[in-house]
């Protein structure tokens, strides 16, 4: 059975950043995917530093400060977060909220915490 912290380290995997780079779009620059993957590593540790009996209210802060900074990232250049972009970090957040031990049905209007604050 994994820990708290190894299920946050296992949502990694769904990362959309390696798309992003092999989709050879100029828009996908290694910076420009380095900064997204920088965020969520930094949400991923948080919630780990934090552990699972924080409050919701604690693990939710985290979230907000990460997907600020994505709205921050993509005001850099608004061609980055399209459709399918918004999509996989969307079900990212909720996939990260699920290890969390968070209900992402609760948060966005049923859409998830990245909808609670996102500009995309």
């Amino acid at each position: 059975m994994q820990s708290y912290a190894q299920r946050l380290e296992a949502q990694k995997e769904w990362y959309p950043f390696h798309y992003w780079r092999e989709s050879e779009l100029d828009q996908y620059t290694e910076d420009v995917c380095d900064a997204f993957e920088a965020v969520f590593d930094q949400l991923i540790e948080g919630l780990a530093r934090i552990g699972t009996a924080a409050s919701e209210e604690q693990k939710l802060a985290l979230f907000e400060e990460a997907i600020r900074r994505t709205n921050e990232l993509n005001e850099e250049d608004l061609s980055v977060i399209e459709s399918g972009e918004r999509d996989a970090l969307c079900e990212l957040c909720n996939r990260i909220a699920v290890a969390a031990g968070l209900d992402p049905s609760k948060y966005g209007g049923g859409e998830g915490p990245a909808s609670e604050w996102r500009d995309w």
